[in-house]
């Protein structure tokens, strides 16, 4: 199911990660060398992939590479949106890729590409299959950005609204189907490619669209899905029933799943964009996520929720991801949320 763990999203953009409290990304470094290193522990079958960059930027990934951090993954991500927001062309798309590659030999995925369709639905149609031929043959997995409008009642994850005016409502308007459920013209497009773009759709704690969207991505013939599990929302009450509703909605569909998001409580400041106070905390989640969604081939059954414990848990927590217990750690940092 899961054949895939992205670290972070979009950690060069500070919608997803404060660049105050980490200039100079020395611990989003050691967020994924840790994370890498514990799911590689329990299961080394699945693919780790760098967060997605967004300015793709192949500068910001050298000094991620000189922390080491690449040791840790298997494959480097990018995202696009040069229709809306990014400074370069559409035509662009082959030589970003090349950008990348020139700094890492690590596989590079496209993680998000989209076009809103704010201003008009055939420039949406017409940038899907222009994408799809500048990508084709150039990155092992692309994801369209995405199957849903965003329903404007629930807000767009940025922090330059002010400065995007008009710009920001077309997070808005990057679904294949409108907010009422009808279709646009470029779902028609992405039918085609199906079998080989997968869809990003990221579904909030409790998204009344999960059961939609499957059956949508069942009768399109998608093969492969990039969703997320927040570790923030892993706090929330019955986080795992469902993180559980989730995988098991999504079980036929390859996953590449996004981990991300700061519990305010475990940050250096109370946002979920801020670097954690214990880096190996953010790496204990993913594990934990691995070892109950994706165990390995010898691995014991997915653990059971955690359970609270004494707050003095937390006093001398053994940080090694090959031998820690995950369930108590996490269940002690539950127990003083």
């Amino acid at each position: 199911m899961i054949e895939a763990a992205m670290l972070w999203n979009e950690p060069n953009n500070k919608s997803h990660w404060d660049p105050s409290l980490d200039p100079d990304w020395s611990r989003f470094a050691d967020h994924v060398s840790r994370a890498g290193n514990a799911i590689q522990a329990i299961n080394p079958a699945v693919t780790r992939v760098l967060g997605g960059m967004s300015p793709i930027d192949p500068h910001w990934l050298g000094r991620i590479a000189g922390y080491g951090a690449l040791d840790a993954v298997d494959a480097v991500a990018v995202h696009g949106f040069p229709l809306d927001w990014n400074l370069w062309p559409l035509s662009a798309w082959p030589d970003k890729i090349d950008e990348i590659r020139a700094v890492t030999d690590k596989p590079v995925w496209v993680t998000e590409v989209g076009v809103s369709s704010f201003g008009a639905e055939e420039v949406q149609a017409f940038g899907l299959e222009r994408t799809v031929q500048l990508l084709e043959g150039r990155a092992p997995r692309v994801f369209w950005y995405s199957l849903f409008d965003l329903p404007r009642s629930w807000g767009a994850e940025t922090r330059h609204r002010e400065a995007e005016g008009s710009s920001y409502y077309r997070h808005f308007y990057l679904g294949l189907i409108r907010e009422d459920g009808s279709p646009k013209p470029a779902l028609d497009i992405y039918a085609k490619h199906a079998a080989e773009i997968g869809l990003m759709q990221w579904f909030h704690y409790n998204d009344p669209r999960l059961d939609e969207a499957v059956a949508w991505m069942k009768r399109l013939g998608t093969r492969r899905i990039r969703t997320g599990l927040s570790w923030a929302d892993s706090f929330r009450p019955d986080a795992v029933g469902w993180f559980d509703r989730q995988m098991e909605a999504l079980a036929d569909f390859d996953v590449t799943v996004t981990f991300c998001f700061t519990p305010e409580h475990l940050g250096l400041a109370p946002h979920h964009t801020s670097p954690a106070q214990d880096p190996q905390a953010f790496a204990d989640f993913c594990a934990w996520m691995i070892d109950r969604y994706a165990p390995g081939a010898s691995a014991s059954p997915a653990v059971a929720a955690p359970q609270p414990v004494a707050e003095h848990a937390l006093e001398r927590p053994e940080l090694s991801p090959l031998n820690f217990n995950r369930d108590e750690r996490l269940a002690a940092e539950r127990s003083i949320a």
